[in-house]
Protein backbone atom coordinates (compact mmCIF):
# COMPACT_ATOMS: atom_id res chain seq x y z
CA UNK A 1 0.00 0.00 0.00
CA UNK A 2 1.02 3.56 -1.10
CA UNK A 3 1.97 5.70 2.16
CA UNK A 4 -0.36 8.39 0.86
CA UNK A 5 -3.35 5.57 0.54
CA UNK A 6 -2.28 4.69 3.87
CA UNK A 7 -2.78 7.78 5.09
CA UNK A 8 -6.02 8.43 3.79
CA UNK A 9 -7.53 5.11 5.00
CA UNK A 10 -6.04 5.61 8.78
CA UNK A 11 -7.96 9.32 8.12
CA UNK A 12 -11.07 8.11 7.65
CA UNK A 13 -10.87 5.43 9.98
CA UNK A 14 -10.50 7.90 13.02
CA UNK A 15 -12.91 10.19 11.39
CA UNK A 16 -15.68 7.65 10.77
CA UNK A 17 -15.29 6.41 14.59
CA UNK A 18 -14.15 9.73 16.13
CA UNK A 19 -11.63 7.99 18.50
CA UNK A 20 -9.84 4.80 17.88
CA UNK A 21 -6.78 3.33 19.87
CA UNK A 22 -3.21 2.61 18.56
CA UNK A 23 -3.55 -1.05 18.58
CA UNK A 24 -7.10 -0.63 16.53
CA UNK A 25 -5.10 0.99 13.54
CA UNK A 26 -2.39 -1.13 13.48
CA UNK A 27 -4.44 -4.56 12.95
CA UNK A 28 -6.92 -2.57 10.56
CA UNK A 29 -4.30 -1.05 8.13
CA UNK A 30 -1.45 -4.02 9.08
CA UNK A 31 1.11 -1.95 9.46
CA UNK A 32 4.39 -1.62 12.14
CA UNK A 33 3.62 0.86 15.21
CA UNK A 34 6.26 2.68 14.23
CA UNK A 35 4.84 3.35 10.78
CA UNK A 36 1.40 3.98 12.18
CA UNK A 37 2.68 6.60 14.66
CA UNK A 38 4.54 8.34 12.09
CA UNK A 39 0.81 8.99 9.78
CA UNK A 40 -0.88 9.81 13.57
CA UNK A 41 1.64 12.57 13.56
CA UNK A 42 1.09 14.03 10.07
CA UNK A 43 -2.44 14.17 10.47
CA UNK A 44 -1.58 15.69 13.72
CA UNK A 45 0.84 18.15 12.75
CA UNK A 46 -2.32 19.46 9.77
CA UNK A 47 -4.58 19.52 12.78
CA UNK A 48 -6.86 17.09 11.43
CA UNK A 49 -6.89 14.75 14.24
CA UNK A 50 -5.33 15.09 17.72
CA UNK A 51 -3.03 12.54 19.27
CA UNK A 52 -4.14 11.06 23.02
CA UNK A 53 -2.48 8.60 24.67
CA UNK A 54 -2.64 5.50 23.14
CA UNK A 55 -4.74 6.19 20.39
CA UNK A 56 -6.18 9.27 18.04
CA UNK A 57 -9.25 11.43 18.43
CA UNK A 58 -10.67 13.31 14.85
CA UNK A 59 -10.76 16.83 15.44
CA UNK A 60 -12.22 18.85 12.47
CA UNK A 61 -16.07 18.10 13.28
CA UNK A 62 -16.77 21.64 13.25
CA UNK A 63 -13.91 23.92 11.80
CA UNK A 64 -15.64 24.09 8.15
CA UNK A 65 -19.23 24.78 8.20
CA UNK A 66 -20.97 22.74 5.79
CA UNK A 67 -21.86 23.80 2.01
CA UNK A 68 -25.48 24.01 2.68
CA UNK A 69 -25.06 26.14 6.23
CA UNK A 70 -23.26 29.03 3.82
CA UNK A 71 -24.72 28.77 0.62
CA UNK A 72 -27.48 31.71 1.42
CA UNK A 73 -25.68 34.31 3.37
CA UNK A 74 -24.31 37.02 1.36
CA UNK A 75 -25.94 35.18 -1.71
CA UNK A 76 -26.56 38.23 -3.77
CA UNK A 77 -23.32 39.89 -3.54
CA UNK A 78 -21.88 36.50 -4.31
CA UNK A 79 -24.11 36.05 -7.49
CA UNK A 80 -22.59 40.18 -8.80
CA UNK A 81 -19.34 38.97 -8.01
CA UNK A 82 -19.82 35.85 -10.00
CA UNK A 83 -21.12 37.50 -12.69
CA UNK A 84 -18.07 40.16 -12.73
CA UNK A 85 -15.43 37.51 -13.10
CA UNK A 86 -17.50 35.59 -15.49
CA UNK A 87 -16.99 38.37 -17.86
CA UNK A 88 -13.32 37.96 -17.57
CA UNK A 89 -13.40 34.17 -19.07
CA UNK A 90 -13.02 33.42 -22.26
CA UNK A 91 -14.22 30.33 -24.06
CA UNK A 92 -11.26 28.08 -24.50
CA UNK A 93 -9.05 28.61 -21.24
CA UNK A 94 -8.69 26.49 -18.31
CA UNK A 95 -10.16 27.49 -15.28
CA UNK A 96 -9.68 25.64 -11.68
CA UNK A 97 -12.46 26.52 -8.85
CA UNK A 98 -11.92 25.51 -5.46
CA UNK A 99 -14.58 24.47 -3.09
CA UNK A 100 -17.02 27.11 -2.13
CA UNK A 101 -20.22 29.06 -2.17
CA UNK A 102 -18.73 32.14 -3.44
CA UNK A 103 -16.92 29.70 -6.90
CA UNK A 104 -19.87 28.07 -6.77
CA UNK A 105 -22.04 31.09 -7.99
CA UNK A 106 -18.72 31.40 -10.40
CA UNK A 107 -19.28 28.18 -12.17
CA UNK A 108 -22.92 28.78 -12.22
CA UNK A 109 -22.34 32.43 -14.12
CA UNK A 110 -20.02 30.12 -16.56
CA UNK A 111 -22.37 27.97 -18.01
CA UNK A 112 -22.73 27.93 -21.50
CA UNK A 113 -19.04 28.71 -22.00
CA UNK A 114 -16.90 26.69 -23.69
CA UNK A 115 -13.85 25.36 -21.23
CA UNK A 116 -11.21 23.26 -19.45
CA UNK A 117 -12.86 23.27 -15.93
CA UNK A 118 -10.72 21.78 -13.28
CA UNK A 119 -12.14 21.79 -9.92
CA UNK A 120 -11.78 19.71 -6.49
CA UNK A 121 -15.59 20.49 -5.96
CA UNK A 122 -18.51 17.39 -5.93
CA UNK A 123 -20.85 20.40 -6.53
CA UNK A 124 -19.02 22.14 -9.38
CA UNK A 125 -18.05 18.86 -10.48
CA UNK A 126 -22.50 17.55 -10.92
CA UNK A 127 -22.77 21.12 -12.29
CA UNK A 128 -20.87 20.41 -15.30
CA UNK A 129 -20.55 16.90 -15.59
CA UNK A 130 -23.62 16.74 -18.03
CA UNK A 131 -22.27 19.67 -20.10
CA UNK A 132 -21.10 18.79 -23.76
CA UNK A 133 -19.46 22.80 -23.99
CA UNK A 134 -17.19 21.54 -21.12
CA UNK A 135 -13.68 19.44 -20.31
CA UNK A 136 -13.78 18.77 -16.57
CA UNK A 137 -11.41 17.09 -14.27
CA UNK A 138 -12.51 16.39 -11.18
CA UNK A 139 -9.71 15.98 -8.60
CA UNK A 140 -9.78 13.28 -6.47
CA UNK A 141 -8.79 12.79 -2.82
CA UNK A 142 -10.53 12.75 0.90
CA UNK A 143 -13.54 14.20 0.66
CA UNK A 144 -14.40 16.47 3.39
CA UNK A 145 -18.06 15.71 4.96
CA UNK A 146 -20.44 17.64 5.03
CA UNK A 147 -18.81 20.23 2.23
CA UNK A 148 -17.93 17.75 -0.94
CA UNK A 149 -14.26 19.38 -1.09
CA UNK A 150 -11.71 17.27 -1.89
CA UNK A 151 -8.18 17.62 0.09
CA UNK A 152 -5.03 16.08 1.14
CA UNK A 153 -1.84 14.55 -0.26
CA UNK A 154 -3.52 12.86 -3.47
CA UNK A 155 -4.96 15.88 -4.32
CA UNK A 156 -2.07 18.19 -4.13
CA UNK A 157 -0.59 15.54 -6.16
CA UNK A 158 -2.40 15.88 -8.87
CA UNK A 159 -2.50 18.99 -8.92
CA UNK A 160 1.17 18.78 -9.23
CA UNK A 161 0.95 17.67 -13.15
CA UNK A 162 -2.08 20.06 -13.57
CA UNK A 163 -1.63 23.67 -15.28
CA UNK A 164 -4.63 25.74 -15.71
CA UNK A 165 -5.01 29.14 -17.00
CA UNK A 166 -6.69 31.56 -13.46
CA UNK A 167 -7.24 29.51 -10.37
CA UNK A 168 -10.40 31.19 -8.96
CA UNK A 169 -10.59 30.46 -5.47
CA UNK A 170 -12.47 31.65 -2.22
CA UNK A 171 -11.08 32.01 1.27
CA UNK A 172 -12.40 32.41 5.28
CA UNK A 173 -10.66 35.56 5.94
CA UNK A 174 -8.58 38.32 4.71
CA UNK A 175 -6.22 40.56 6.46
CA UNK A 176 -3.47 43.55 5.76
CA UNK A 177 -1.03 40.43 6.29
CA UNK A 178 -2.83 38.07 3.72
CA UNK A 179 -5.56 35.50 3.16
CA UNK A 180 -6.54 32.71 5.75
CA UNK A 181 -8.95 29.42 5.24
CA UNK A 182 -10.86 27.43 7.89
CA UNK A 183 -9.03 24.38 8.11
CA UNK A 184 -5.16 23.21 7.19
CA UNK A 185 -5.36 20.34 4.87
CA UNK A 186 -7.17 23.05 2.95
CA UNK A 187 -4.89 25.46 3.10
CA UNK A 188 -1.90 23.14 1.98
CA UNK A 189 -4.14 21.96 -1.01
CA UNK A 190 -5.07 25.21 -2.01
CA UNK A 191 -1.05 26.22 -2.20
CA UNK A 192 -0.87 23.94 -4.44
CA UNK A 193 -3.72 25.34 -6.72
CA UNK A 194 -1.80 28.76 -6.56
CA UNK A 195 1.77 27.24 -7.99
CA UNK A 196 -0.64 25.60 -10.79
CA UNK A 197 -2.12 28.58 -12.12
CA UNK A 198 -0.79 31.97 -14.14
CA UNK A 199 -3.24 34.00 -13.00
CA UNK A 200 -5.18 33.48 -9.32
CA UNK A 201 -8.29 35.70 -8.34
CA UNK A 202 -9.68 35.52 -4.95
CA UNK A 203 -13.74 35.97 -4.76
CA UNK A 204 -15.03 37.00 -1.40
CA UNK A 205 -17.96 39.21 -0.21
CA UNK A 206 -16.79 42.03 2.25
CA UNK A 207 -17.47 40.00 5.35
CA UNK A 208 -14.52 38.45 4.87
CA UNK A 209 -12.23 41.38 4.75
CA UNK A 210 -10.72 42.17 8.70
CA UNK A 211 -11.41 38.33 9.89
CA UNK A 212 -8.51 36.26 10.38
CA UNK A 213 -9.79 32.39 10.30
CA UNK A 214 -7.63 29.47 11.58
CA UNK A 215 -5.13 28.61 8.77
CA UNK A 216 -2.84 30.90 6.86
CA UNK A 217 -2.83 30.51 3.36
CA UNK A 218 -0.35 32.92 1.48
CA UNK A 219 0.41 36.66 1.76
CA UNK A 220 -1.19 39.04 -1.16
CA UNK A 221 1.71 38.86 -3.34
CA UNK A 222 0.37 35.35 -4.58
CA UNK A 223 -2.39 36.92 -5.78
CA UNK A 224 -3.21 38.76 -9.49
CA UNK A 225 -6.64 40.65 -7.89
CA UNK A 226 -9.24 40.43 -5.94
CA UNK A 227 -13.07 40.72 -6.96
CA UNK A 228 -15.35 41.90 -3.55
CA UNK A 229 -19.05 43.62 -3.66
CA UNK A 230 -19.27 47.10 -3.08
CA UNK A 231 -20.02 46.87 0.44
CA UNK A 232 -16.80 47.84 1.94
CA UNK A 233 -16.78 49.76 4.51
CA UNK A 234 -14.11 53.17 4.81
CA UNK A 235 -12.00 50.51 7.40
CA UNK A 236 -12.06 47.83 5.08
CA UNK A 237 -10.87 50.02 1.97
CA UNK A 238 -8.03 51.65 3.82
CA UNK A 239 -6.67 47.47 5.00
CA UNK A 240 -7.04 46.80 1.52
CA UNK A 241 -5.47 49.83 0.38
CA UNK A 242 -2.30 49.29 2.91
CA UNK A 243 -1.82 46.06 1.78
CA UNK A 244 -1.97 47.52 -1.64
CA UNK A 245 -4.14 44.85 -2.82
CA UNK A 246 -5.08 45.13 -6.28
CA UNK A 247 -9.00 44.64 -6.06
CA UNK A 248 -12.39 45.31 -8.11
CA UNK A 249 -15.52 45.69 -6.87
CA UNK A 250 -17.98 43.68 -8.80
CA UNK A 251 -20.71 45.74 -10.30
CA UNK A 252 -18.98 48.95 -10.21
CA UNK A 253 -19.38 51.56 -12.86
CA UNK A 254 -16.14 51.77 -13.71
CA UNK A 255 -14.06 49.07 -16.16
CA UNK A 256 -12.88 46.35 -14.81
CA UNK A 257 -9.11 45.32 -15.51
CA UNK A 258 -8.75 42.70 -17.69
CA UNK A 259 -7.81 39.45 -16.48
CA UNK A 260 -4.50 39.05 -17.82
CA UNK A 261 -2.85 41.09 -15.31
CA UNK A 262 1.02 40.83 -15.07
CA UNK A 263 2.27 37.80 -12.99
CA UNK A 264 2.59 38.11 -9.73
CA UNK A 265 6.52 37.36 -8.89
Amino acid sequence: MLAEERRQKLLEYVRERGFVRLSDLIEELGCSESTIRRDLDYWHNLGIIKRTHGGAVYAQHDTMPALDDRTTAMLAEKQQIARTVASWITPGETVLLDGGTTTLEVAKALLGKRLNVVTNSLPVAQLYASRPEVDLILLGGYVFPRTGVALGPITVKMLQDIHVHIAILSVGGMTAKGLFNSNLLLVETERQMLRSADQVIIVADHSKIGRQAVAFLCDWSAVDVLVVDAGLSPEQRQLLERAKVRYVLAGADSPAPPVRVEASA
